[in-house]
């Protein structure tokens, strides 16, 4: 059986509430709402900091079983270190918490800068390090410095779970076979990004799921989908559904609030 997945790229935005959250809803009950609507969501906070294993925990705490989260790799390491001599950035990141959320941990996405163009050494070596189960995880988590200090860092998996990766590139150069060649190598989804023309849109298989990020029909970030695009995107989905592909699709046209409807819609499509 396949799986499909359609959620949101974060949740805590002040132009949400009183519109697709309930008037009245408190804060610390978003994300439980958001699960009520759909099946999975990018944890964002994790590109722009170090997150704590606890809020990993109350991530798993207040959706359900079957809820799904994908992890944003941190910016320092693509837009910072620029994928380079990550191995210390690496370790951080993974010991941050992520491993608090079991079985709801799906992909982990790395998001590279517009400015990253492909140098094949480069991305091959970060490719390389990147664990591929949560065992492989905890050991890397175990190299960790004083960033993450001891008492909050979470280096241990109880069982060993299959870990997944996506790339979204941004930069022109990445649009070559050597490139797209590389990620099918090393069993990474391309993420395939509708960006109303401002970064390459790129729709091709390079593992066993496609990872698909919304981030406005004709604005970035702001732009809802109208019921036509909607239905030309569950068609898509479906068609690599038929492929046999696992499918994960968030929307990322958060700023005017459209991204939560647009998610709920096009479940209702593939429903």
């Amino acid at each position: 059986m396949v799986e499909v997945r359609v959620g949101v790229s974060g949740w805590r935005y002040p132009s949400w509430r009183g519109d697709f959250y309930p008037p009245g809803l408190l804060q610390r009950r978003e994300l439980e709402y958001v699960a009520s609507r759909m099946n999975s969501a990018e944890i964002n906070g994790s590109f722009y900091s170090l997150q704590r294993p606890s809020t990993y925990q109350r991530f798993v705490d207040d959706t359900p079983d079957d809820f799904l989260f994908a992890v944003k790799g941190g910016r320092f390491i693509t837009h910072m270190r620029r994928l380079a001599d990550v191995d210390t950035a690496l370790a951080n990141f993974l010991a941050s918490g992520v491993l608090a959320l079991g079985t709801k941990l799906g992909p982990m996405l790395w998001q590279l800068p517009p400015s990253l163009e492909y140098d094949e050494r480069l991305v091959a070596g970060f490719l390389e390090r990147l664990p591929r189960t949560t065992k492989q995880v905890a050991g890397l988590a175990r190299l960790h410095d004083d960033k993450v200090k001891p008492g909050r860092a979470l280096v241990d998996a109880p069982v060993d779970l299959p870990i997944r990766h996506c790339m979204e590139v941004r930069h022109q150069s990445f649009c070559d076979e050597d490139a797209i060649g590389l990620l099918e190598r090393y069993d990474v989804a391309l993420v395939v990004a509708d960006s109303p023309g401002k970064w390459p849109y790129l729709e091709r298989r390079t593992s066993d799921f496609m990872y698909a990020r919304l981030h406005g029909h004709t604005e970035l970030y702001a732009s809802g989908y109208s019921g036509s695009s909607l239905d030309a995107w569950a068609e898509k989905v479906r068609g690599w559904m038929g492929e046999g592909l696992d499918v994960f699709v968030y929307f990322d046209n958060d700023s005017r609030g459209r991204a939560p409807h647009d998610a709920v819609s096009l479940l209702r499509r593939l429903a």
